[in-house]
């Protein structure tokens, strides 16, 4: 049976800066798309109208957009309200009960610290807000193993996890979606898909830039908690997981939930730190931070189907490009024929995420003339036209209409917080690196066995 869908979107932080540069986009683009028609409750500590909402908004949305159809941003300015008040306040929460009214599973939006979680949480539910509501929050959800067991106990308290959805902006892109399809969708994988034919996976998420004035956010965060706990994990498990019986958001998330538990808790050696020389006079960084900026991880999955098959993963930021890259490297062939060096890559699979969708597949193809040589080629599709929908879009939508396809669960945000626990903080110690380098040159160590890592173009 169909989820009924949200009659309202109320947005905790709707004067803050994620909902500045993300949610009011998105929501101007659903309008424009014709799929929402709700009101649009903005919630903030701030003392503002709904006008002066509606001008953020407008501001936020040229910035993204670089111009703003006029029409359409009427109709969003014509769905925003506001209630303005302290979310320790009990009044702020009555206020904003009776701006809900009787609006179906209203989906409110915690685009707000971690730390107002529990007021705001506390206050939904003395207030009835909660009853029959939705709730979406963003990453990060917790720091580590510990306090992600004591926010989903929070959350728990008054919401069913049936009616949380956790937020990954990453799930929400097209091209992480196109390898889950890729995989499913075509029978050729599916045979050559395991540790037979395999021999191992790279991910990279590269930034060829800073924390760009974000320095004391990310001091709290770093490489590992921000990046590989979640986005670069979700895409392994994408990359690893069984074919879901249907596809269906419990199946789909029962398998993801599989690979998660599978995967070998990380030890020291398992793992390389990395900071940018010059990161300490960032503003807002520790002069004597430890907090890392490139992270290079190798995962096992003790799995029938992955057993012996590395999963590297590397990211970082102020590395030589901006990428977001997939590879997986095939076997050999069990015996050379052709007289002729060893190529040095193998056959392999790539999935390009940024800066464009692509598949590729590397295989060798003879030169021509007499002798038997041959070259490595590629056979390359890159997707072009048509519009993408933005990852927060979709993800939007998916909430409000009670999809749980692509939001975090909680068996599989404890499995990958367990994964990384042990190397949090200082377990590992940090080791500065040159900005435009690939990292440390000790997680080439890591990539050893492989031939090295592939560095995106």
């Amino acid at each position: 049976m169909a989820e009924a869908k949200s009659g309202a979107l109320v947005l905790f932080g709707a004067t803050g800066d994620l909902a500045h540069k993300k949610t009011f986009p998105s929501l101007y683009s659903m309008v424009r798309r014709g799929v929402l028609d709700q009101p649009v409750i903005g919630v903030a500590i701030e003392d503002w109208t709904a006008e002066q909402l509606a001008e953020r908004a407008r501001d936020g949305i040229e910035k993204d957009k670089g111009k703003v159809d006029d029409k359409v941003f009427k109709k969003l300015a014509g769905l925003l309200r506001y209630v303005g008040g302290d979310y320790r306040n009990p009044d702020t929460f009555r206020r904003l009960k009776e701006a809900i009214g009787d609006a179906p599973r209203p989906l409110h939006y915690l685009a707000i610290p971690p730390s107002m979680f529990e007021p705001v949480v506390q206050g939904l539910q003395q207030s009835g807000a909660a009853t029959g509501a939705r709730l979406m929050v963003e990453k990060p959800f917790g720091r580590d193993l510990a306090s992600a067991r004591a926010l989903n106990r929070l959350l728990h308290d008054v919401f069913e996890e049936s009616s949380i959805f956790r937020i990954d902006h990453y799930l929400g892109k097209e091209p992480v979606q196109n390898i889950l399809y890729t995989r499913f969708a075509n029978s050729m994988f599916e045979p050559t898909w395991n540790r037979n034919y395999i021999s191992g996976i790279q991910i990279t998420l590269a930034e060829n830039f800073g924390v760009e004035g974000r320095g004391a956010f990310y001091d709290e965060a770093g490489a590992l908690r921000d990046v590989v706990q979640n986005h670069a994990l979700q895409i392994a498990a994408f990359l690893t997981m069984e074919p879901p019986a249907t596809y269906d958001a419990e199946s789909l998330r029962d398998e993801k939930a599989k690979v998660f538990k599978s995967m070998r808790t990380l030890t020291a050696a398992d793992v390389v730190r990395g900071q940018f020389e010059g990161y300490l006079q960032e503003p807002g960084v520790a002069a004597d931070s430890q907090v890392e900026t490139f992270a290079a991880v190798r995962v096992h999955i003790d799995s029938w189907r992955w057993q012996g098959v590395p999963v590297l993963i590397r990211v970082g930021k102020c590395l030589p490009v901006h990428a977001a890259e997939v590879m997986v490297s095939l076997n050999r062939p069990p015996h050379r024929i052709f007289p002729e060096p060893q190529p040095r890559q193998a056959n392999y699979v790539r999935f390009q995420i940024q800066p464009q969708v692509a598949i590729a597949m590397g295989a060798r193809s003879k030169l021509p003339g007499e002798k038997m040589v041959g070259e490595s080629v590629e056979l390359y599709v890159c997707q072009q036209g048509g519009e993408d929908m933005e990852p927060y879009d979709r993800l939007l939508g998916d909430a409000m209409a009670g999809d749980a396809m692509l939001f975090a669960r909680q068996d599989s945000v404890e499995a990958a917080w367990r994964v990384v626990d042990p190397i949090l903080g200082d377990a590992v110690p940090v080791i500065r690196y040159t900005q435009g380098t690939w990292g440390p040159t000790e997680a080439d160590k890591l990539a050893s066995h492989a031939g090295g890592w592939h560095n995106p173009a």
